[in-house]
């Protein structure tokens, strides 16, 4: 019989506990805490290569404990339909929130349907109406008010982590594990505006202000007064967000179970400002995806090599929660759990972008593919006169674009792509993150415009996209219009329907 040496006996029972931790924590169910930040751009964050200094001390430390994701993409360049996409695992024309309008009698479970199932008590705080079909949606908890039941102020920092205190204590209480779901209201317009405007005063202050000389212009936007002013607002909203992440996890941390916790971390979109909001530039959807997940993932790990959207995050979440999957055939992402182990996955290679409608119910289809070096966007709404409908048209730095094409060239340019487009865009990201030139018309990218449309192609027709057939003659242009028509009767027809009623919610 092989004898052990006494000395390496405690070397061996450390080996043997952390081995034990490990598969304690694969073994049960871990506590869910996602965190989502609202319209906030991945590279405004520190460790994303932010170039203004201080924006987000928290998430940066966050970092140091988890794992951080570099090819990370939401699908969908506005709220409503991403976050649905999120939690029903399904794009937006199967899911059937296309736009900013409720799906009031959906025929498949949601994240939190599937959790409650899998014996978690599930609690959201902020966007209810944006994160589920219809409204109110069966969590066991909104987390909306305090215990006397006033409503929090969506910009007050230090109630979201109030709000995390009473979902894991209610929790506790009923004695389940919880699923929260806690997405903070910054940086999503309105901006902190303490000093930038007479007529308000925001209570709400950040624990650090920029001013104009603070910040650096984003590429895909131009340096001017009234842009600087903007992005300072819009920054100081970003540091409000880091330290409502802050509080988050200073109650989860309080309550004693952050090591029983995993806990993801991610933007639902890029910054509510032109070429990024609303569209599906690689500005629009890359996300500061990290995670953290005590036992199985390490400290400051970087994935670099595989892209993931948020069409996994359903699979992902429920292989960490353990949780029944719905008909396999019926998710359209797969899960990424094993990347968190450690291992590798085949086929992240690239993601597929879908946008549909905006809040005013005006239809602008648009769809993208983007591997590590190409963007290609489809858009069979443009034809030259059709105005592309966008959130960002009201900020500041939309009218003083405008104001300045009146009489500058190159200007009135870049202003003529933000309204019009063209049908075809192609970018090599690699070089032009800022999707600045259009290689479309490029002899030397004709290549790679032909592989990716295909490649876009064949990934709409396996989810039964109704814009795969148009992308078998791009150039067909009554064939797109024909599909525009159609598309321009949904729209009216949608302004003038009143909302329908929610049926029963069917047993999930």
């Amino acid at each position: 019989m092989n004898r052990i040496c006494p000395r390496f006996l405690p070397m061996l029972w450390l080996s043997l506990c952390m081995v034990g931790s490990v598969l304690a924590q694969e073994g049960s169910s871990p506590n869910v805490l996602i965190v989502t930040v609202d319209d906030m751009s991945c590279d405004s964050i520190g460790v994303y290569g932010c170039g203004v200094s201080d924006t987000t001390p928290t998430m940066d430390e966050f970092a140091k404990t988890a794992m951080k994701f570099e090819k990370a993409h939401v699908l969908v360049g506005n709220c409503m339909p991403g976050r649905n996409l999120m939690w029903s695992g399904l794009y937006s024309h199967v899911n059937g929130v296309e736009g900013f309008r409720q799906n009031p009698d959906p025929d498949y479970p949601v994240l939190c349907d599937l959790a409650k199932d899998a014996g978690y008590f599930t609690g959201i705080r902020g966007k209810v109406n944006h994160s589920t079909p219809y409204v109110p949606y069966a969590w066991d908890a909104v987390l909306d008010q305090d215990a006397s039941g006033k409503a929090y102020h969506k910009k007050d920092a230090r109630s979201f982590g109030e709000s995390t205190k009473r979902g894991i204590d209610m929790a506790r209480q009923a004695g389940k594990p919880f699923c929260l779901v806690v997405n903070i209201s910054d940086p999503h317009k309105p901006f902190y505006t303490q000093g930038y405007s007479e007529k308000k005063t925001d209570p709400h202050v950040p624990t650090k202000v920029f001013d104009a000389d603070d910040v650096v212009v984003p590429g895909f936007l131009f340096d001017d007064p009234a842009v600087r002013d903007e992005l300072a607002i819009y920054y100081s909203s970003v540091r409000r967000a880091d330290d409502a992440f802050a509080s988050i996890l200073k109650a989860l941390q309080e309550s004693g179970q952050a090591d029983d916790t995993f806990v993801m971390f991610l933007s639902d979109h890029g910054m509510p400002l032109p070429f990024a909001k609303t569209q599906l530039y690689h500005h629009s959807t890359r996300t500061p995806l990290m995670v953290r997940w005590p036992g199985v993932t390490e400290a400051a790990d970087v994935d670099d090599d595989h892209f993931v959207s948020a069409i996994d995050f359903l699979p992902t979440l429920l292989d960490v929660m353990r949780a029944k999957h719905p008909t396999p055939e019926r998710l359209h992402g797969r899960s990424f759990a094993p990347l968190l182990r450690g291992q590798t996955q085949r086929g992240r290679d690239h993601v597929v972008k879908q946008y549909n409608e905006n809040s005013g119910r005006n239809r602008h289809p648009m769809r993208a593919i983007q591997n590590e070096k190409w963007l290609y966007i489809y858009n069979p709404w443009s034809n030259g006169e059709r105005v592309f409908a966008t959130a960002t048209n009201g900020t500041a730095t939309a009218r003083r674009m405008r104001e300045i094409a009146k009489s500058d060239s190159a200007m009135a340019k870049r202003v003529d792509v933000y309204d019009h487009r063209t049908v075809e865009e192609l970018y090599l990201v690699s070089e032009d993150p800022d999707c600045r030139k259009n290689l479309i018309g490029s002899a030397s990218a004709a290549n790679e415009r032909g592989l990716l449309r295909a490649m876009l192609a064949k990934e709409l027709e396996r989810i039964d996209d109704p814009v795969a057939p148009l992308l078998k003659d791009v150039e067909d242009d009554d064939l797109r219009e024909a599909f525009m028509a159609v598309e321009d009767a949904k729209s009216e027809a949608l302004k003038k329907a009143k909302p329908k009623k929610r049926a029963k919610r069917k047993a999930a």
